[in-house]
């Protein structure tokens, strides 16, 4: 294989993985409460980082109130959102909205850190948030149930918007692994009462029970140890394209595998949001 071809796999990996994550949750649901789910995969996703070396280094105190910070609104809050919004809204719909963090992440910028953004990017969000109205739009017709999955979803972006932003200077002085693993670790002490109170409620069967094994260790633990590497080797901007892939493996799975039906106005607006996406991400970029 051709090194540019290398490179290419190695930019597309975490994507990948974290693109299935839906597929999981979905799968995940058959056997686990929703509420079981994000304990097990933040778990095991922790017990995977600690065979990695880099990731153990342990952090001064003054980084533990932030480092709590992450592990409510990175981890917890929004990884028990998707569960439990899988169990109203299709796991696709729920992958394509994904591809809106970038524009969550810059309105946080602009509204709560007062970041003032150039026209271009302005034009970007625009264009973004359109795309995830024409996504949302079909699932809103199906009642309100699925509206209140839709709420939940943008409940666990609007936390991305907010971590994202507080995890970039830890990451930055601490390392992206450390600060992800010591994360983890908060996030599961928080979540993991809730999911051993409906351990009771478990229908076990194997195969939800590997798909969530799957998600935890390469969804909530390789990709980012992939990812990690990539930003050293490709830079932070090259590496982050990884994420417009979310979307589309998501969307490939929910219908091929789950059969969900994929309304065409969705799927527009999930080429509409990635293209927003990229012109926000661009503009901010430069």
């Amino acid at each position: 294989m051709s090194e540019a071809r290398t490179d290419l796999a190695r930019l597309a990996v975490p994507g990948l993985i974290w693109g299935t994550s839906f597929y999981f949750i979905a799968e995940g649901l058959e056997a686990f409460p929703a509420i079981m789910i994000t304990p097990m995969r933040i778990g095991l996703g922790f017990a995977t980082l600690a065979f990695v070396p880099a990731a153990r280094l342990k952090l001064p105190r003054e980084a533990w109130p932030r480092l709590f910070a992450l592990g409510l609104i990175w981890m917890a809050v929004p990884l028990t959102m998707f569960p439990f919004a899988g169990e109203r809204v299709a796991s696709s719909v729920s992958g394509m909205l994904n591809g809106a963090i970038p524009l969550f992440v810059a309105t946080v910028a602009t509204l709560v850190y007062k970041r003032r953004p150039s026209r271009s990017q302005v034009y970007g969000l625009a264009v973004g948030f359109g795309g995830v109205v024409l996504i949302a739009l079909p699932t809103l017709d199906d009642g309100s149930s699925s509206s209140i999955g839709l709420l939940l979803i943008f409940i666990a972006l609007a936390c991305y918007g907010f971590a994202l932003d507080l995890a970039a200077p830890l990451q930055r002085e601490y390392g992206a692994l450390p600060v992800l693993w010591n994360t983890q670790l908060v996030a599961f002490v928080l979540t993991a009462p809730f999911g051993i109170a409906k351990v009771g409620d478990v229908e076990f069967a194997w195969k939800p029970f590997l798909m969530i094994v799957a998600m935890g260790v390469f969804g909530t633990a390789l990709a980012y140890v992939a990812m990690a590497a990539n930003a050293g080797r490709f830079g932070s901007t090259r590496a982050s394209v990884t994420t417009y892939l979310i979307p589309v493996v998501s969307l490939i799975l929910g219908a091929a595998i789950l059969d969900e039906a994929v309304e065409i106005v969705s799927v527009l607006g999930c080429a509409v949001t990635l293209w927003g996406a990229y012109l926000a991400g661009r503009t901010a970029a430069n």
